[in-house]
């Protein structure tokens, strides 16, 4: 019996010693926290009031997350503790709950008085961020819907109703695309949409932001090609029918033929127009019948049409006839292969192929230029570069003057297209280029009279947002408005604290996790565990997070959703709000967003699990 309470006291003094060490690591926590708190003491002064608490909870999350926890954590949760893991919101009241409870199994009253931010007030703080920067919320969810409005928006207030009726909660209105007009129309359909359907929808504007793009490439021929639907055998099943006229509207679907007004009146339904296509075959357009300012017509065989060609009245080819009218060139991609080189120019020159000789020897190598020469101050041998989404990737090999010479390191089997305007990424180059550009302070002075909320995109460091914030001083912007800081680069994933301690200077702010440059230049095996910690940094610092880039895009855009992306819905619901783009679906993209997340809302509170009773789904008989 001796032996056996000796063995068992050995064991309490184990167990003591051991909790007795993880309160001297929680101390030793809390006391780099306060530490860390102090560095920031200038940064702190500057912040707005109503951020001050925030901020300091952020200091200490960062703090926190310096040191690597499991070991800690594994002990805390075999003693059937918090492991820590969802104490973000109130950092400090996290450690001192843990550490008096530790206190408890060792038969210690704790002395010292609670100092941490408590859950309840950390809650309310959170809540009353995402409702001033987002609205309010829809019956039912925390988690509001933002919807990137389509140009239709501008000249269909009936389309803007319905979005707000199946739960959008803000509209953005992207500043890269369409007019100042466009954008006052929109404006003007949710405000009256709002008011009549008691639903306060508040409207966000994306400043468009140094993007990095690639330049123009040598146009490909105006030539067009239109395909009737065949069988499996390959016959005909039926023509493919199409439009004549002088411009495309938006609303028509169907493909369309460029002729001019004179040209189309013309003609006269149940007639044909007769041609050599451009590759000299023998076609016929069948006409049917007058629709608003075009007319319906249809082709039973595949044809190539091409800017200038005639199209004749009679089938001898002969006589009078119309010309087509201005078709756009046909994209001719540069070929890149693993292994090939590719030149960047600073100046914008036009891009062009690898040419050979008649007997295949390389006279030149492939070109493109990019539409921020900037980059190339920044740039250095063995930069890694993407292309396309990173459908496309190299590494810098030379640098001169005018131009940086890539080698081409992934592409696709047989070769990839690398196209004009598609998105150039330098995930390890230290780019210093400014957050805003011309047009981005032009379209600001817009912004700021009409919008709830202004959008900055490549949020890259504290300066990018110094840079805002003078900028809407200058503007006499209202104080209410709201600023969402776009995290897209990998710069701006490791400068975040900073970002955000910067921003806090204004009372209304959030985060932005633009997943789609995100992806690439953290990396696509990255991505998942980056967006995890950008929505902890924002429960860290109080201010709402919204989950962009590709949610339902299949539905959007198709009308229907695959199974990965109902996954990523409920990832998302963590967030303070989801952002879907536009598409011919949106409004079922909507509605369908609005009831997941309705029926996930007991699952989860932001980054805690909740556990409700189990709802079996019902099965009809």
């Amino acid at each position: 019996m001796k032996k056996s309470n000796k063995a068992k006291g050995k064991r309490e003094d184990k167990k003591a010693e051991k909790i007795k060490l993880m309160i001297a690591q929680l101390d030793a926590i809390k006391e780099e926290a306060l530490r860390y708190e102090k560095i920031y003491k200038k940064s702190l002064k500057r912040v707005h009031p109503g951020n001050l608490v925030s901020a300091k909870n952020l200091i200490h999350y960062r703090s926190l997350r310096l040191h690597d926890l499991t070991k800690l954590q594994k002990n805390l949760g075999n003693m059937g503790l918090s492991r820590l893991a969802t104490t973000q919101r109130n950092v400090m009241a996290g450690l001192e709950t843990t550490k008096s409870i530790l206190k408890a199994f060792l038969g210690k009253k704790p002395k010292e008085k609670r100092t941490g931010l408590s859950h309840i007030k950390a809650n309310r703080l959170i809540k009353r961020s995402a409702k001033q920067l987002m609205g309010y919320r829809s019956a039912g969810r925390h988690t509001r819907i933002m919807v990137t409005l389509p140009i239709a928006a501008a000249w269909d207030y009936e389309l803007v109703e319905q979005m707000i009726a199946n739960g959008m909660n803000c509209a953005r209105i992207n500043c890269a695309h369409d007019r100042e007009e466009d954008w006052l129309k929109m404006i003007e359909h949710i405000r009256k949409a709002s008011k009549k359907l008691s639903k306060k929808c508040k409207i966000a504007m994306d400043l468009g932001g140094p993007k990095i793009r690639t330049g123009p490439i040598i146009a490909g021929p105006k030539v067009k090609k239109f395909k009737p639907i065949k069988n499996v055998r390959g016959k005909i099943e039926k023509p493919l029918y199409l439009r004549i006229g002088p411009t495309p509207s938006d609303e028509h679907l169907l493909p369309w033929l460029p002729i001019s007004q004179d040209a189309l009146l013309q003609q006269k339904p149940n007639t044909q127009l007769y041609f050599l296509d451009a590759r000299n075959k023998k076609r016929r357009i069948d006409l049917l019948d007058y629709e608003e300012v075009s007319m319906l017509a249809s082709v039973s065989k595949t044809c190539y049409f091409e800017t200038g060609m005639k199209l004749y009245m009679d089938k001898s080819l002969s006589g009078s006839y119309i010309t087509v009218g201005e078709l756009p060139p046909v994209d001719m991609p540069i070929i890149l292969h693993k292994g090939d080189y590719l030149k960047i120019n600073r100046s914008l020159l036009t891009g062009e192929n690898t040419k050979y000789d008649a007997g295949g020897k390389r006279l030149a190598i492939a070109h493109i230029s990019c539409t921020l020469p900037e980059v190339f101050d920044f740039v250095k041998i063995g930069d890694p570069i993407l292309f396309d989404d990173g459908k496309i990737a190299g590494i810098v090999k030379g640098i001169e003057s005018e131009a940086a010479l890539v080698e081409i390191t992934q592409a696709k089997e047989g070769g990839g297209k690398l196209s004009a305007d598609k998105g150039l990424n330098l995930p390890d180059t230290n780019l210093e280029v400014s957050g805003l550009t011309s047009k981005d302070k032009t379209d600001l002075k817009f912004v700021v009279q009409y919008a709830d909320v202004v959008n900055l995109s490549f949020v890259n460091s504290r300066l990018n947002v110094k840079e805002l914030i003078w900028q809407l001083k200058d503007l006499k912007a209202p104080i209410e408005l709201g600023v969402i800081l776009k995290i897209e680069t990998k710069k701006g994933f490791n400068n975040l604290t900073e970002i955000l301690i910067e921003a806090m200077r204004l009372p209304n702010i959030g985060v932005m996790i633009a997943r789609g440059d995100l992806a690439i230049e953290t990396g696509w095996a990255n991505i998942g565990r980056v967006q995890q910690e950008i929505l902890a940094i924002c429960e860290a610092a109080h201010v709402p997070g919204i989950w962009a880039t590709q949610v339902l895009e299949n539905l959007a855009k198709t009308g229907m959703p695959s199974r990965a992306e109902i996954t990523d819905v409920v990832k998302a619901q963590q967030a303070d709000c989801i952002m879907l783009n536009k598409g011919k679906y949106i409004l079922r993209a909507i509605k369908f967003l609005s009831e997941v997340l309705k029926d996930l809302e007991g699952y989860h509170e932001k980054s805690k699990v909740l556990t409700p009773a189990l709802k079996l789904t019902a099965v009809k008989n």
